[in-house]
């Protein structure tokens, strides 16, 4: 059994932001493995299903993103996982729109989900993946910045993103970390933009 986390904040208010690239990714994800999101007595929305045989479970925390370790450790409560069976999928600030880097395991980065993760596991030995969302705001204007809405552009970059994404975690669930780094490398052939950071 393997997990994909994807971060992001609840509620309609914030579908479609720049923080919820995570929740984005799993949306898509489920669609094209025509399974669905149920609230689960935890806190988190889950989507159960299988490829070539191999089970996996996409999580959406309930919490805002700065708790989302709350939800990671009741799904390792329900689930029998181990921490490098869990793929969390987030937004990265230090990326361009359009990049995105893989990380196996290390600090947080400066983003409040992972750090929650990190800190409610006290294990920061789970891989991610960090999808760009650039940081093109004046300062003091973050929080504006990643709470707002990606734009036309945007979106068609992400896309893109996405495509890629989808190889990594179709792999993750395959073949777990080994198969997250050979499916990478094998992309990193075809498009420079991607690369490996194993840790701080």
């Amino acid at each position: 059994m393997r997990v994909v986390v994807g971060l992001g904040n609840p509620g309609r208010k914030y579908e479609n932001t720049r923080h919820n690239a995570g929740f984005i990714f799993l949306d898509r994800f489920a669609a094209l493995n025509s399974i669905k999101f149920s609230p689960s007595k935890f806190n988190y929305y889950r989507a159960e299903g299988s490829l070539n045989g191999n089970p996996f479970v996409l999580i959406k925390p309930s919490t805002y993103v700065n708790l989302s370790g709350n939800a990671v450790r009741d799904m390792m409560s329900e689930y029998t996982v181990a921490p490098e069976d869990i793929l969390v999928v987030h937004d990265e600030l230090n990326l361009p729109p359009g990049g995105y880097k893989i990380k196996l395991k290390g600090s947080d980065g400066g983003h409040n989900g992972i750090y929650s993760i990190i800190q409610t596991l006290e294990n920061d030995n789970f891989p991610r993946i960090r999808i760009g969302i650039g940081n093109d705001f004046p300062p003091g204007a973050m929080a504006d910045y990643v709470l707002s809405p990606f734009n036309r552009s945007e979106n068609d970059t992400l896309a893109k993103v996405f495509d890629n994404c989808t190889v990594l975690a179709n792999e993750f669930i395959a073949s777990g970390v080994k198969g997250l780094l050979d499916a990478n490398s094998k992309l990193s052939k075809q498009d420079q933009t991607q690369s490996i950071n194993p840790g701080d």
